[in-house]
């Protein structure tokens, strides 16, 4: 769970195909790509940016003078479901002048795995959703057994959260059963959903709508990959990791129907980086690369999986590559993250300022105003955080992500109650662990009657979300090594930290596993995971925190209240239990100087 996220970002529809400029000649006869278009006009992207309010680059918002200097990045996005726009043959004018030839990541083969070429006498697929209210029942009392382990339900608002995250797995499955075109090849039929559709509130007005498509035509290999993509949304913006097998099985339906189709393999990157295999999105990304160098979803994986891997150099050239061949939203928000985790606090804003400057459509508007929020709340400053979260939820009052950060800023900046309030409302309707923790961590700050049973509450509900998630392939190791540390079991906790880092070495799994040994009390093996998770300059008032505490165990006391001033002065409110734990070890280490 990383302090900023590209978690948020609001799907938008394209041509399902997607095909670069190298794929422009098709069959005679060979209908254009199946999902709904929308042109880059309607959201604001590339080179239709008003030149009087946005780079035409990400880069152009550095200023004249402005070398990328190649530093490291570090890492910490999470989600990586994006947008294509017009892909390749819509790209940003001048953008294929500016690229040589495609990313040299890009040249692996296609994956075809489980995808052989459909024929008119396969059977129709079967709806493989549990309907049943034995079924259901079940998978409810398998989220409660979990979270009932050794603690117990409190109230009726926290059995209604944990209801929540089974409530995928009522809902309709892909669109099966449907009646087949009688054709020998795969077709990709005009335009499944309107545009817009795979956003904000229509989101599920999308999936029905295309459901409806896919049975009237099955062999739409476009349509069943903007299906996918929207499992892969759903489950996202809902918390319900029960739509991660559904999208799985629409987009292997798109890969048997058209083998190697750019599209599947783009959102394929993206399910792969939602359930945390970042190997994974990199494969599918760069396949999907090939076919297609201007594929934006499968450019913005790419960037995500590197940073999530640990290998920031080449997440930074991946981000000018994108910049290159797709300046847009999507890009401009990676670069400007992989600019912040080095440290270049200003240029992340600068980007993210001329950003939302070029965002026209409510949903854009929303996620680059929620960047531009939690940026500034991550360097202290809640009030200008409020602003734009004020911002954000004026295009979009339904907008996750900007409501959690709207409380976080709230409780960061004193407003207690608001900040409960708030974060009270988001668990209520998405029980996911990041708002769980803080919503558990301000009531045991505050201290009420009841307040450590409500906090309980909140930690055994991410329990049961990790184990939810877990059964529907999810790798959860960070989320539970980050919340386990500090309330849950702590040796689960470092189990979970180490196998993270076996995966992959990124300042965030460097922190998760400093912290989960410092309170296994091996403070000395800690000490140089929190050197390496704060080497790269990324500004994190809790990475300086747990460091400094790890050296205050270690002996280094000058060092220790070096950091945890750094951290106290840098963003005075970084967390409800860890800041006042801050302030006390410092005062601490005064009094025995």
């Amino acid at each position: 769970m990383s302090p900023r996220t590209n978690d948020g970002e609001p799907e938008r529809e394209h041509p399902a195909d997607g095909p670069g400029p190298e794929h422009h000649a098709r069959q005679d006869g060979e209908p254009e790509s199946g999902a709904a278009e929308e042109s880059s006009q309607a959201s604001g992207r590339g080179a239709t940016t008003p030149e009087a309010t946005a780079p035409r680059t990400a880069a152009d918002a550095e200023g004249p003078g402005e070398a990328r200097d190649g530093k490291d990045a570090g890492t910490g996005t999470e989600s990586a479901v994006e947008t294509q726009g017009a892909e390749g043959a819509q790209a940003a004018p001048g953008a294929a002048e500016n690229v040589q030839e495609a990313h040299a990541g890009a040249g692996t083969a296609q994956d075809t795995e489980g995808a052989p070429e459909a024929d008119a006498s396969d059977p129709a697929p079967q709806d493989t959703t549990p309907r049943t209210e034995e079924a259901v029942d079940l998978r409810v009392a398998a989220v409660r057994r979990v979270a009932a382990a050794g603690r117990r339900w409190r109230s009726v608002q926290l059995g209604a959260c944990a209801a929540m995250l089974a409530i995928g797995l009522t809902a309709g499955a892909i669109a099966f059963g449907a009646v087949r075109d009688g054709k020998e090849t795969p077709v990709a039929a005009a335009a499944a959903v309107a545009p817009g559709l795979l956003a904000g509130a229509g989101l599920d007005t999308g999936i029905t709508s295309l459901q409806a498509h896919l049975r009237a035509q099955p062999r739409d290999f476009g349509g069943w990959a903007t299906l996918g993509l929207a499992y892969v949304e759903q489950a996202r913006t809902n918390g319900d990791p029960s739509r991660y097998p559904q999208a799985e099985q629409a987009l292997k339906r798109s890969l048997k129907l058209r083998p190697g189709n750019d599209q599947a393999l783009s959102v394929r990157a993206a399910l792969a980086a939602a359930r945390h295999d970042f190997t994974g999105a990199l494969k599918y990304a760069d396949q999907a690369l090939k076919q297609n160098p201007y594929s934006e979803r499968a450019l913005c994986s790419r960037i995500d999986a590197l940073v999530e891997l640990g290998r920031y150099e080449d997440a930074e050239r991946a981000a000018e590559t994108a910049d290159e061949r797709r300046p847009g939203v999507p890009v401009f928000t990676r670069y400007a993250y992989v600019h912040e985790l080095r440290g270049d606090v200003a240029t992340a804003r600068r980007v993210l300022d001329r950003a939302l400057a070029a965002s026209t459509t409510p949903g854009d508007i929303a996620y680059v105003a929620t960047q531009l929020g939690q940026l500034v709340s991550s360097q202290g400053d809640h009030t200008g955080a409020l602003t734009f979260y004020a911002r954000a939820l004026a295009a979009d009052e339904n907008y996750l992500p900007a409501l959690e950060g709207r409380a976080r800023a709230q409780a960061a900046g004193g407003q207690q109650a608001e900040a409960i309030e708030g974060l009270e409302n988001v668990v209520a309707r998405f029980p996911l662990p990041g708002p769980l923790v803080e919503l558990g961590e301000l009531y045991e700050a505050r201290g009420g009657e009841g307040d450590a049973a409500k906090a309980e509450d909140q930690y055994t509900l991410v329990d049961a979300w990790t184990a939810l998630a877990r059964a529907n392939g999810v790798n959860a190791d960070l989320d539970t090594a980050l919340a386990a540390a500090d309330h849950g079991d702590r040796a689960a906790a470092l189990r979970a930290a180490r196998a993270e880092w076996a995966r992959r070495h990124t300042v965030h799994t460097a922190d998760a596993l400093a912290w989960a040994l410092h309170v296994n009390g091996r403070d000395e093996e800690a000490l140089p995971y929190a050197r390496q998770a704060t080497a790269t300059g990324y500004r994190n008032a809790t990475f300086l925190y747990h460091r400094g505490l790890i050296e205050r165990a270690t002996g280094h006391a000058e060092d220790a209240r070096t950091h945890l001033t750094a951290a106290l002065k840098l963003n005075p409110g970084f967390s409800p239990l860890g800041a006042r734990e801050a302030r006390t070890a410092l005062k601490t280490l005064e009094a025995a100087k």
